[in-house]
């Protein structure tokens, strides 16, 4: 097989929840464990750090890989979903796993694993952690598939673990409550290992205190703790911090939402300090500033062209959107122009309170079962006062607004990680 024809039957003969949802979910870690004795236990062969959350989770385990990076160390980085290229899942210092190793791995090894019909989270989690092991980094940057105690990424035992903040998302599976959900996070929590939380609420930051408590973990609270004294945006991309501790920071990622991300960071990076990890306070800087050079970090605010202006984004829930929402009507235009599409298990209606009244909408749907058919998006949209034609694709959605916009406006391609990765695998 070739790499396309690899990827295809892993599509085919996997179930994959970016693709099918809820059905390609399996709760346990008893596959995980049988592919991880199979393979010799590779996670016990580097170090690692742990990322769960509701949200934020990827871009702070990109910047932590930055800055791990910049301080010199060989660093593996799992991440996902993957936007454009399943290779983006499974990277080392920014470099993506090779096409080969991809297709050596599933044809020396599909007679073991097809029996155990894995899901494509366990045997793609199990490919990052033999391939980390084999090529002997020195730390790994791990983040979570879903919540952290059943989570398949939960073998590992990490230096330090980081849960960045809880909202509802997921609930079928991690439960219709803050606490149920904030419990299935602390999962992570390990024996005696430091353990980071970005942000927390009356409801969760009990359940993480009793956890950490019961495992004799320290626990530091970012929220209590704040790094970040002020944050400007910066005329060219990102954010410029001033700090308590590291002086001033430029942070390339561009969201509202990356304020409290880099702030979770921020104390993350206090005890990767303390515990001599990082040794060079300038690899902090340098990991702020350059995240998506330096790990190919894709989707967050990114600008994709000027005149018009067009920004994606990956955020997807509610929470996320309390973000978007207010960055997006703050933008100075001539017209506003949304590209928006949903999957399946986000709350559509809350999430169409949010958005802005005043713009055209292009009402699409991602090229996956899970995305809410454009009808429906579209009726949804019109609830709220959202006006818009429909799109069948993408493509076509993106296409539209293109057309129709002046220099002066600006163009928002979102409402799913599906929708942007069609849209940057597409232009």
């Amino acid at each position: 097989m070739n790499y396309e024809e690899t990827i295809q039957y892993l599509y085919d003969s996997v179930p994959m929840f970016q693709k099918v949802g809820a059905s390609a979910y399996k709760e346990g870690l008893y596959n995980t464990e049988e592919l991880d004795r199979h393979f010799g236990h590779p996670h016990r062969k580097f170090k690692s750090i742990h990322v769960a959350g509701t949200n934020g989770k990827g871009s702070c385990s990109h910047t932590i890989a930055a800055i791990l990076q910049a301080e010199g160390y060989k660093v593996g980085l799992y991440t996902s979903p993957h936007l454009v290229d399943f290779r983006e899942r499974i990277r080392i210092n920014g470099k993506c796993v090779s096409e080969e190793y991809v297709i050596d791995f599933v044809e020396k090894e599909r007679a073991f694993f097809e029996p155990l019909h894995p899901s494509f989270f366990e045997l793609t989690t199990a490919l990052a952690f033999k391939y980390f092991a084999e090529e002997a980094v020195d730390y790994a940057v791990i983040e979570v598939g879903l919540g952290g105690r059943l989570d398949c990424t939960n073998i590992i035992s990490p230096e330090l673990a980081i849960i960045t903040n809880i909202s509802f998302d997921h609930t079928q599976f991690l439960g219709d409550t803050l606490a149920k959900i904030a419990t299935e996070k602390a999962g992570v929590i390990k024996p005696e290992t430091p353990v980071i939380i970005g942000e927390y609420t009356e409801e969760t930051r009990p359940v993480f205190e009793s956890k950490a408590k019961q495992e004799n973990s320290p626990i530091t609270f970012a929220q209590d703790d704040k790094e970040i004294l002020t944050a400007t945006p910066n005329s060219g991309q990102g954010f410029d911090y001033e700090t308590k501790d590291f002086g001033r920071l430029h942070g390339e990622l561009g969201g509202y939402y990356q304020e409290r991300n880099a702030n979770t960071v921020l104390c993350a990076c206090r005890q990767l300090i303390s515990m001599g990890i990082i040794k060079d306070q300038d690899c902090i800087k340098k990991g702020f500033a350059n995240v998506t050079e330096t790990t190919g970090l894709r989707g967050r605010w990114e600008r994709i062209q000027t005149s018009p202006t067009v920004i994606c984004d990956t955020g997807h829930n509610v929470a996320g959107w309390q973000y978007l929402s207010e960055q997006i009507k703050k933008q100075p235009c001539k017209q506003l122009r949304m590209v928006f599409g949903m999957v399946d298990d986000k709350d559509i209606d809350r999430v169409c309170e949010l958005l802005p009244k005043n713009a055209i909408y292009y009402f699409t749907q991602a090229s996956t079962h899970r995305a809410i058919p454009v009808e429906k998006v579209k009726e949804d949209g019109e609830k709220h006062q959202l006006r818009g034609n429909s799109y069948p694709t993408v493509a076509a959605a993106y296409t539209a607004a293109l057309k129709d916009a002046d220099k002066d406006d600006f163009i928002f391609v979102g409402g799913s990680s599906y929708v942007v990765a069609d849209f940057l695998t597409d232009f």
